[in-house]
């Protein structure tokens, strides 16, 4: 499996995970109007006639796109799915604060969907099974367990980390440029 090409727009916003041939055909349309890292690939065409040159189109691993799909809307939010609430938290029970494989986590509402409690990013931990079933229909004060960490809203560069498990050197260190210090997701303070 191929890794894929960070697409932003024009002001440096990321925007999309696109393939290498959608980031060539975007180069050969004349779209890409920056880009930044490492190349990645190097597509080879046909021979000139005249000139017997072989065509070449070249990519890096970041784009600035121009054009309509590529303008960033800071204000977007990344959906919630079982995959990136995990990765959001680490795979670390909120209740207990044990690590665990992704087959013995849940997705737990901190307020209860039955008590109002909305299905959002703000409203969800991953928690292990046991302290899932523990906890119950009950709020973290009424079960007697408090939360370890606080859930919180990706922001656009956290949400593009949390898209791609296969993501280079070169793409991390950008998207982690737009990480909040505070997130779990960057890199560990350093002391």
């Amino acid at each position: 499996m191929a890794h894929l090409v960070l697409a932003l727009d024009v002001a440096g916003t990321p925007v999309h995970w696109v393939d290498i041939e959608k980031a060539i055909c975007l180069h050969v349309a004349g779209r890409v109007a920056w880009e930044l890292g490492d190349t990645t690939v190097t597509y080879r065409g046909g021979t000139n006639r005249l000139t017997g040159l072989v065509s070449t189109v070249s990519t890096a691993s970041i784009i600035a796109v121009r054009g309509r799909e590529f303008r960033g809307d800071r204000s977007a939010s990344i959906s919630i799915s079982r995959e990136r609430l995990f990765s959001r938290d680490m795979h670390v029970c909120a209740y207990c604060g044990g690590c665990f494989p992704e087959f013995e986590l849940t997705i737990e509402h901190v307020r209860p969907e039955s008590r109002g409690g909305a299905n959002t990013w703000e409203n969800v931990v991953t928690a292990c099974r046991s302290c899932n079933q523990r906890k119950g229909n009950r709020t973290p004060e009424q079960a007697g367990m408090p939360l370890l960490y606080l859930p919180y809203r990706p922001n656009r560069w956290e949400g593009m980390i949390l898209r791609n498990r296969r993501i280079l050197a070169d793409q991390m260190e950008f998207l982690l440029a737009g990480v909040p210090i505070t997130s779990r997701l960057g890199p560990p303070p350093t002391r």
